[in-house]
């Protein structure tokens, strides 16, 4: 299958783009199979991958790094943000 992931922030500046396509197995794939394929495809993007925690969400809908995938999910991937000082 291919899984549309969906990059914010900063791992949007690494990346380059607001979203990457990975190929992932049709059967079984998880979200932390996704994130191992996102980092072999961009060596900057795997850099900030494993440096900081993430919210990952599936079709909108809070993910673990075990949710399984099916054909036609988006995953999103939400680095942590810093507020402003009033």
């Amino acid at each position: 299958m291919v899984l549309e992931v969906r990059l914010f922030a900063v791992l949007r500046e690494r990346a380059g783009a607001a979203s990457l396509a990975v190929e992932l197995p049709d059967a079984g794939a998880t979200v932390a199979d996704a994130l191992r394929e996102l980092g072999a495809c961009s060596p900057p993007l795997a850099a900030a991958l494993a440096e900081m925690p993430l919210v990952m969400a599936v079709n909108r809908d809070y993910a673990e790094p075990g949710t399984v995938l099916s054909t036609g999910d988006e995953l999103a991937l939400i680095p942590p943000v810093s507020g402003g000082a009033r």
